[in-house]
């Protein structure tokens, strides 16, 4: 493989590991440099060897959230238990039947979602203290499940979609649902490149330098979001969002 290639593959990893690590996204970046710049490899081995260095940028970003935000780890490690056999039977079910039959409904789902993030100008500001134990477990439970199985067999988005997840059920701030979701997260890669592994699609030639970019960017886009707070995450949230939102519009109605 020509050097130029991973060297490109390098830079869209850093910058993936940075934007997932403050809002998540970073797939929207990762993946489609990985299918443009590898096209004579099967999508599998190409998705299955992007899912090392997510795993990989999740976890710096992971550890140095846990250095500065308080964390439920009795809710975390329920919702990483259930999260992880979730994604592996996404995975499993991608390696049978396509997901394009998923993209319009997601289509919709983001545009509500984009225009209620940009009307509710306090949504994820302030913590909510009104939602019980037993219910913020119930709704762990649903939230491991879906957005598990999610990533494992769609995939873009899945930072977001659990933020935004901790927020609307959990009650938590952008801060503490960022800090949250990168550890369900990496329960989720976990279990899809178990997956993976078991059925020979990931490339370590490929995948190895690239983790290390994107742990990289991991590491300083979690820093600058603990130091910047709320608002700025919501900032990038946006920007996620929206960028998620072109990407399944360009799925649906041109390719």
């Amino acid at each position: 493989m020509e050097t130029y290639i991973i060297v490109l593959l390098c830079l869209a990893a850093f910058f993936a590991g940075f934007v997932d690590a403050i809002v998540g996204g970073g797939g929207l970046i990762q993946t489609p440099m990985g299918l443009i710049l590898l096209p004579n490899l099967p999508v599998s081995i190409v998705i299955g060897s992007l899912k090392v260095p997510a795993f990989s940028g999740t976890s710096f970003a992971a550890y140095q959230y846990m250095k500065k935000v308080t964390i439920n780890y009795k809710i975390l490690i329920i919702m990483m238990l259930l999260a992880f056999p979730a994604a592996f039977l996404g995975s499993t079910l991608l390696t049978y039947v396509s997901n394009d039959f998923m993209k319009p409904l997601l289509l919709i789902v983001l545009s509500l979602l984009a225009i209620y993030t940009y009307a509710k100008k306090n949504f994820g500001q302030h913590q909510e203290r009104n939602i019980s134990s037993r219910t913020q477990i119930f709704n762990a439970v649903i939230i491991s499940f879906v957005v598990g199985f999610y990533d494992g067999f769609i995939g873009p988005g899945t930072g977001s979609f659990l933020v935004v997840a901790f927020i609307a059920l959990m009650g938590f701030d952008f801060l503490h649902a960022s800090a949250n979701a990168k550890m369900v997260n990496l329960a989720t890669n976990f279990g899809s490149i178990c997956l993976f592994i078991l059925k020979g699609k990931i490339i370590w030639a490929i995948a190895l330098p690239m983790a290390f970019s994107n742990a990289l960017g991991g590491f300083i886009g979690a820093k600058l979001a603990i130091n910047k707070g709320n608002g700025f995450i919501r900032f990038f949230f946006m920007i996620v969002v929206i960028g998620t939102l072109v990407r399944f519009a360009y799925d649906v109605f041109f390719k």
